[in-house]
């Protein structure tokens, strides 16, 4: 769309300067009118095609390295990017220490309660876009931006970050499998409360490598 707007721009100039150019006109052996600058014009916008067409090469090429992701990526975390962060640990925190009641669910008027590990999942953004730590990776790769983080913890930080990723892919296969626990033949209750379990571990893991990845990013060097 961006090139056809161009060349159409270029055509337009280019029959506006034709259209304006001063007229030579004389009169051949056969008494007829002829315009003595129709080549030379015809030429002139043959060359104002290339010349427009160049410029318009050059123009998409340096919008396009512009808007590259491979420039943005190189932008350190925002302030609210780094406060998803401290949400996020937060909550993490908050379902730790409220475990069994925050992956309990009740039917309505006391109906029957059953365990749910959804709320794990939920913590650790994997359930919603809008969850504090959604694809909260992708702020992790901006944190070596950063010009006032404490160099000596990047070694931490980066150790971090992979405990990160293994607690949360192993929480989420965890909770994931205490969802259909029970209804799996040779399953049942106790076989929810197993793969709770160790998804409660899991979480633990993430809530300690996010306390060193949080601590990385808000501190700065002494």
């Amino acid at each position: 769309m961006v090139k056809s707007t161009i060349i159409l721009s270029a055509a337009a100039m280019a029959s506006c300067a034709y259209a304006f150019a001063p007229q030579q006109v004389v009169v051949n052996r056969n008494n007829n009118l002829v315009s003595s600058s129709t080549t030379a014009m015809q030429a002139s916008r043959r060359d104002f095609f290339i010349r427009a067409g160049s410029t318009a090469l050059v123009t998409l090429t340096t919008a396009t390295i512009n808007s590259s992701p491979a420039v943005a990526a190189t932008t350190p975390p925002t302030a609210e990017e780094i406060e998803r962060i401290k949400v996020g640990y937060k909550n993490i925190q908050y379902l730790l220490d409220n475990w069994e009641q925050e992956t309990t669910v009740c039917r309505e008027n006391g109906g029957e309660c059953k365990r749910d590990a959804d709320a794990a999942r939920r913590a650790m953004g994997l359930r919603s876009t809008t969850d504090p730590l959604f694809q909260i990776e992708k702020v992790f790769n901006k944190v070596k931006y950063m010009e006032d983080i404490d160099l000596d913890k990047l070694e931490q930080f980066f150790e971090a970050t992979e405990d990160w990723n293994t607690a949360m892919n192993m929480s989420n296969s965890m909770a994931f499998i205490s969802q259909f626990a029970e209804y799996n033949p040779g399953g049942g209750k106790d076989e929810v409360l197993k793969y709770l379990n160790e998804a409660e571990i899991q979480v633990k893991l993430a809530e300690k490598a996010l306390s060193v990845i949080l601590d990385c990013v808000t501190s700065s060097p002494q």
